[in-house]
């Protein structure tokens, strides 16, 4: 069995990452994490009660969280990060902070032992900067340059960080020799994402009643990439030999689409019957993002298969039947 842990295993990727590798049986596995949103979340409790694993709770912006971890991990998966438009905005400092603080505890940690592989989540945010600023071409392949548009907002706090933890990874893998995979993850989405992206967004909106309807953004696109194939794609990344060493697009490149068609599309979801608006974009928020990926194809055999329709539906459910449940409970 291969000895696996996952920083932030919790969150968003990491719950679903967790049941896909346990689901596959040959894994022995620690999540480490602070467990933050532990007693408002039945999905969790109901995984907890389903799989073995080991459950490290601590702060993994303190290097005394560390000190609990073993260290002869085949597999790492650095995960944690807090992550959202909408916490850059309200807490740019955090974002350096937190983000930062677990990167290099993280670094410090494999430096210090003797683990196997190191896999980090990095963004398509990293370089967001450079399609807007000099009209990259999208889709867009891993050689793109990085950019930082306006060092000066908050938005970007969170692409600063990822673009750290890239450089952190590259620079102690070499000088402390540990293999690793570092993934750019592009707009993935899937049940239990949060309240900080666009769909629970809009699918709270619409079922908060807003009328008319304001399409922020528009004309932008995206291409959407739904969690179950975006972590076939990570745990193949981590386990296949070719992606030691490289940074890989992970994402959804055959579907972009334009934001109004989203929002349309989740308004019919969920029986919407008044009227739309167009509102201006997020400022700092790129026109158009969507990955090459064929270097994950040629490298790990990536072949995501889930259409936006399908995903964005069971995800749109999945949030309608959560706020109904808050609603009842508020109720009593």
């Amino acid at each position: 069995m291969k000895k696996c842990l996952i920083i932030g295993g919790a969150g968003f990727v990491g719950m679903h990452l967790l049941r896909y590798l346990a689901a596959r049986g040959n894994y022995n596995l620690t999540v480490v994490d602070n467990f933050f949103r532990e007693n408002k979340d039945k999905e969790w409790e109901e995984l907890s009660n389903q799989i073995q694993f080991k459950m490290i709770r601590g702060d993994c912006t303190s290097s005394d969280t560390f000190a609990q971890l073993d260290s002869d991990y085949d597999y790492v998966y650095l995960l944690a990060s807090v992550v959202g438009v909408g916490y850059t905005e309200e807490m740019p400092e955090e974002i350096i902070r937190i983000n930062t603080s677990i990167i290099l505890n993280t670094l410090e940690w494999m430096k210090a032992g003797n683990n196997g592989k190191l896999l980090f989540t990095s963004s398509s945010e990293t370089y967001a900067g450079t399609v807007e600023a000099f009209d990259y071409k999208v889709p867009t392949e891993e050689t793109v340059p990085l950019t930082i548009v306006d060092i000066t907002h908050p938005r970007y706090t969170y692409a600063v960080t990822k673009m750290l933890g890239e450089a952190g990874v590259v620079s102690y893998a070499r000088a402390y020799d540990f293999k690793y995979t570092i993934l750019r993850y592009h707009n993935v989405y899937g049940k239990r994402m949060g309240f900080k992206h666009v769909i629970p967004q809009v699918t709270q909106r619409f079922f908060d009643g807003e009328n008319p309807f304001k399409i922020i953004g528009a004309d932008q696109s995206r291409s959407f990439c739904y969690i179950n194939d975006a972590i076939e794609g990570t745990v193949n990344a981590m386990e296949k030999e070719k992606a030691d060493g490289e940074i890989i697009h992970i994402g959804m490149q055959d579907e972009e689409i334009r934001i109004e068609e989203l929002v349309k599309y989740i308004g019919g979801i969920m029986q919407f019957e008044g009227d739309y608006e167009v509102a201006k974009a997020p400022e700092g928020s790129v026109s158009r993002r969507s990955p090459d990926i064929s270097k994950a194809r040629e490298l790990i055999g990536y072949n995501p298969v889930t259409g936006y329709k399908k995903g964005v539906e069971s995800t749109v459910r999945w949030y309608i039947n959560y706020f109904e449940e808050a609603l009842k409970t508020s109720e009593h």
